[in-house]
């Protein structure tokens, strides 16, 4: 059986856009369908929209709006036959421009409430901090490469950043002029690059862009998802009357989901559907 649509929300694989990209019944931002094309190798056979704007499946009108996980990420909502109101998120960092719904289908990357590393705030002192001194930077050739760049030139810095291949075609794609000058890794002063080569930058000053701590690099907390706090604070926005809960595997969809049903809020996980259906 094949669905009306693969509503892709952003082109990290572990959201399935690597496989449901080679579908024409796919559905993603002009920004995603690039992106996958450039990280995969591969033609994105779908649909293409611009985030902000509705699009038609099977007779039913479907808004997108933007939620600042990557550039294009794209959360979709839509009504049911019945008056519903359905938003899916995707992985979510800016939850403003979401829309009031009845049933929400969202992440919990961070939704763990017992987990004290799920409670964070960006380092965007500690980041600013390190460019003055001419650092370089470890990031996920997608996603967290775009926002450092971003940042950097936010930042006032106007020189060129060094950036190892994948890291520089995704960035001069989906940012155009907003990239400012970039060039291959060590041809500035600041590099930013995947952290499997941040050994291939010279100088000791390196820092790997995480929240994670199991690495030997010195690390600046920067996120491109909300933490739990606002994870509730977007579920508080959104309004929603019941909520499905996803991603990533393991524990902390159903911890997030036990949370909410505490609170009030009619919840399940992913993970209890598919231990209901076998």
């Amino acid at each position: 059986m094949q669905p009306d649509a693969y509503l892709i929300t952003h082109a990290h694989s572990d959201h399935y856009g690597k496989s449901a990209m080679l579908s024409t019944r796919a559905v993603a931002s002009v920004q995603t369908a690039r992106a996958l094309e450039i990280r995969y190798d591969r033609e994105y056979k779908g649909r293409t929209f611009e985030v902000g704007r509705s699009i038609i499946v099977d007779d039913v009108r479907v808004d997108t709006h933007t939620t600042g996980h990557t550039i294009g990420s794209t959360a979709f909502s839509w009504q049911t036959e019945t008056g519903e109101r359905v938003l899916v998120t995707g992985d979510v960092k800016d939850y403003h421009h979401l829309p009031k719904c009845d049933f929400l289908v969202s992440e919990a990357n961070y939704g763990d409430p017992y987990d004290p590393s799920c409670i964070f705030e960006d380092d965007l002192a500690g980041f600013s901090e390190a460019l003055e001194t001419g650092a370089s930077f470890g990031a996920y050739a997608f996603g967290k490469a775009q926002r450092a760049v971003a940042l950097m030139r936010a930042m006032g810095y106007k020189g060129e950043i060094g950036m190892d291949e994948k890291s520089l075609v995704l960035t001069r794609e989906l940012m155009k002029d907003a990239a400012g000058p970039l060039t291959e890794v060590n041809g500035g002063v600041s590099n930013v690059v995947t952290p499997w080569n941040l050994h291939q930058v010279r100088g000791r000053n390196k820092y790997f862009l995480t929240g994670r701590r199991d690495t030997s690099y010195p690390t600046i907390q920067l996120s491109d998802h909300l933490d739990f706090r606002g994870l509730m604070k977007m579920i508080e926005h959104v309004s929603p009357k019941e909520v499905l809960v996803y991603h990533p595997a393991g524990e902390r969809a159903s911890l997030l989901a036990h949370h909410l049903q505490e609170c009030g809020l009619e919840t399940t996980s992913l993970d209890m559907i598919e231990k209901f259906v076998r």
